[in-house]
């Protein structure tokens, strides 16, 4: 007896003590999974990001960045078929079960264990407000303790209807857009209540993939999500086979929007960095001409599509700036992702004859003129010996001449005769081409690197007077406005005369007379580079400094481009649309 009260004691006291034990872990458990978890009562009215506006001269909106928010609208506010579309694609069961979807965790996780990868996820609309509006990405086993706990709390605290209503004023469907009417207008332009079935589909396929499937990254990609979601609603029987077969027909143009930020805005964004304030909603004011900034994107775009296979010509850039301020009217850093490599600023390209204008501005003031006459003719200096693009020699000619012409054995001697190449250099300095220049008699030739920024930069001299701008982009932040560097006079107002005369004379009768446009001023200058790599116009246009360059980023020769040819055609095109504005 006494034997058998001692065994069950110790019993006693080991149950008591795992007991204790089992306590401790469960608390230090539940401390791990619900240490830092948010209060969902706050997180689900927490506050959008800030949104970053930018404006045009005229105030009119011209480009957006950071959250887009649009009306909180409930599910019955909006046609049938937009909650529908979300259920249909992300929970289909979701009028069926509690937060958790026990049927379709089973069927996502048999379909991934057929497919041998992950192929459909097995969250409800429940799970996925919590992990959206909550917590991160992260696949781990306490974010997905944690999800269940904010999902009970959810199902506890909110109806079915609720839930999808915080779902779709809350979901994220990319390029900044939180909320089903905040993508509505920036996908389409208009509230989510008039969203027609085909735009609802493109909409509800974003949540899978929000930056790779919006229809400003990538059109196709969005239409081919939304015919699975139309698919979907077909299967579940919110849409009949009509239904579908009209939204598809509707696909094409519904996923093509042309609403997107322009090389011009992520510049501005880049240039106002520390100066826009935090944690608030920013305007800025910029000198953007919208107008112009489609144009320049659409033609280098159409031009390296059209063309560029056949030329071996996949890259460009282009600058607008106004020749009198420097107030950059237009930036086109590239073809392709607007996210990537900005070749309009960052690009460094070596010049070919458009750095010519700079070495006879270096002549001009050292006592030459436009009338002087300069020898074109076969030269070697210490082993160097350039030749003329045509490879015939034209004796003496006077310096408009060989401008006009871009004549490479005048050019050198022009720059021998304005002191040097170093004298040559200092000339650029003052024009705002600060790279790093060859110290030697190539620099007449274009052997020296820009950028095409920098460049237009240079030009604007050449047609204000003779002052030097520094290019600029914004004007004002929340109102305040910014200070502008002034133009700083650089060259004597009668040179500045000569040059722009002389860079007439190269689309009158040189080798930019592809930039020539009968009854409106022109006037500028071509380059092109050994091998075809680089070609260049830098001119003027009712005073508007315009520089084009395209080439290939891998430096890879192209197919005998000029600069008097895709680039000064390029030009024009803008000249006129710009003169028509």
């Amino acid at each position: 007896m006494r034997k058998t009260l001692r065994r069950a004691g110790f019993l006693l006291r080991f149950a008591t003590i795992a007991v204790i034990w089992v306590t401790v872990v469960l608390c230090l458990a539940a401390l791990w999974f619900t240490w830092n978890l948010p209060n969902p009562a706050r997180a689900v009215t927490q506050a959008r990001r800030p949104a970053i506006l930018l404006l045009d001269p005229s105030g009119q909106l011209a480009g957006r960045f950071g959250d887009v928010a649009g009306k909180v609208l409930l599910p019955g506010q909006l046609p049938t078929y937009v909650p529908a579309a979300f259920i249909a694609i992300e929970d289909r069961r979701f009028a069926q079960h509690g937060p958790f979807d026990a049927q379709g965790v089973v069927r996502a996780a048999l379909l991934d264990v057929i497919h041998r990868q992950v192929e459909q996820g097995g969250s409800s609309l429940t799970q996925q407000v919590a992990k959206t509006l909550f917590l991160s990405n992260r696949r781990t086993f306490r974010r997905k303790v944690q999800e269940a706990i904010i999902s009970l709390w959810l199902w506890k605290h909110y109806s079915r209807q609720e839930i999808l209503g915080i779902y779709l004023n809350r979901v994220y469907l990319g390029a900044g857009a939180y909320g089903i009417d905040a993508g509505a207008n920036l996908y389409f332009g208009h509230s989510a209540t008039q969203l027609s079935l085909a735009e609802a589909a493109i909409l509800a396929g974003l949540p899978k993939a929000p930056s790779s499937l919006n229809p400003l990254a990538n059109p196709q990609a969005a239409q081919n999500r939304a015919i699975q979601v139309l698919d979907a609603m077909l299967a579940t029987g919110a849409i009949s086979a009509a239904d579908e077969t009209l939204a598809e027909t509707q696909l094409a143009n519904a996923a093509s929007p042309s609403s997107h930020s322009s090389w011009f805005a992520l510049w501005v964004m880049q240039q106002a960095g520390a100066l826009i304030p935090e944690g608030q909603d920013t305007t800025i004011a910029t000198t953007i001409d919208p107008g112009l900034q489609s144009v320049a994107e659409a033609i280098l775009s159409n031009v390296i599509l059209s063309r560029g296979d056949a030329l071996n010509m996949h890259q460009g850039a282009i600058v607008v700036l106004d020749a009198a301020s420097g107030a950059v009217r237009a930036m086109v850093g590239g073809v392709g992702d607007r996210e990537g490599y900005n070749r309009a600023v960052l690009a460094r390209r070596q010049t070919g004859s458009a750095i010519k204008p700079i070495v006879w501005l270096a002549g001009l003031e050292a006592g030459m003129n436009p009338d002087d006459l300069v020898y074109d003719a076969p030269l070697s200096l210490h082993g160097y010996s350039p030749h003329d693009y045509e490879k015939n020699y034209r004796g003496h000619v006077t310096m408009t001449e060989a401008l006009a012409d871009s004549m490479n054995t005048a050019a050198i001697r022009i720059l021998l005769r304005a002191g040097g190449a170093r004298r040559v250099i200092r000339v650029a300095r003052t024009l705002g081409l600060d790279d790093n220049l060859p110290d030697n008699a190539s620099l007449a030739l274009g052997s020296g690197s820009v950028g095409v920024l920098q460049l237009a930069g240079a030009y604007a001299a050449f047609f204000n007077g003779g002052n030097r701008v520094t290019p600029y982009g914004i004007t004002a932040i929340n109102g305040q406005a910014m200070p502008l560097i002034p133009a700083v006079p650089v060259a004597a107002p009668g040179i500045a005369g000569e040059m722009q005369s002389m860079l007439r004379a190269v689309v009158t009768g040189g080798t930019g007379t592809a930039a020539f446009i009968p009854g409106l001023f022109t006037a500028g200058k071509t380059g092109t580079t050994q091998s075809y790599r680089d070609a260049w116009f830098v001119g003027v246009s009712g005073g508007d400094i315009i520089a084009v360059w395209v080439g290939n980023d891998d430096n890879a020769p192209m197919n005998k481009v000029l600069g008097g040819s895709i680039p000064a055609q390029l030009f024009k095109q803008l000249a006129i649309a710009a003169a028509a504005k």
